[in-house]
């Protein structure tokens, strides 16, 4: 078997590892938003638990990553893509600490019905997932128009957050006494807002890896 036909399987392992720790976080997003509204503290747990093996992930990946580096010792576009998949999987893992940081809180919330309370937040939740998934697929395909169509979404999650502002503000005024039941709802509107900026990470690595180029500056 030639050098270049290891490296190119050894590069869809690669992927394969990415693809399964982007279903990881992704699932972890879904699940966290199910225990909400179910109020299912039981499941909340078991998303924090969960975070552990979308660590362990993220070493095997890395492991993966520098070893194709080591071994292979890949140039140009192929260095780019390796070492972007680097990147990537930091981004992964942060998603992940975001979506296990929402289990927390819902650990906290008491009040009954709490996740219709404030009513932008489950668009926001389905909007920022729906761009985790997309990222993902767009950097496994190499596929830059995808990645900077997904880029433009985040202004919709930036929109769905200033929404959420707005209805926590409203909640204060006719309820004070779920101040705090509103600040943590207001930390979940948060995390989904973070876990967007993320998702766009993933695109840029994928613009970088495709061209070298980096927010439009020229790296390599």
């Amino acid at each position: 078997m030639s050098v270049r036909v290891t490296y190119e399987l050894e590069l869809e392992k690669l992927n394969q590892d990415l693809k399964e720790m982007g279903r990881m976080v992704e699932n972890a997003i879904e699940q966290t938003f199910v225990a909400f509204e179910d109020q299912n503290h039981e499941k909340a747990e078991e998303i924090i638990k969960g975070d552990r093996t979308v660590n362990d992930m993220e070493r095997a990946v890395e492991s993966r990553c520098l070893s194709l580096i080591l071994r292979q010792q890949p140039v140009a576009c192929d260095l780019r893509q390796v070492s972007t998949a680097l990147k990537v999987v930091t981004d992964l893992e942060r998603i992940g600490d975001h979506a296990s940081d929402i289990a927390e809180l819902i650990l906290r919330i008491k009040v009954e019905h709490a996740y219709h309370i404030v009513k932008h937040l489950p668009a926001m939740a389905s909007a920022a997932q729906k761009m985790v998934h997309d990222a993902i697929e767009a950097f496994i395909a190499q596929d830059l128009d995808a990645a900077m169509e997904i880029i433009k979404r985040d202004d919709e999650v930036d929109s769905l957050f200033n929404q959420v502002k707005e209805d926590v503000i409203d909640l204060l005024k006719t309820s004070p006494g779920q101040a705090d039941q509103g600040i943590d709802l207001l930390m979940i509107a948060k995390y989904l807002e973070r876990i967007g900026d993320h998702a766009v990470n993933v695109c840029e690595w994928t613009q970088f890896s495709k061209t070298g180029a980096l927010k439009n500056v020229r790296i390599m």
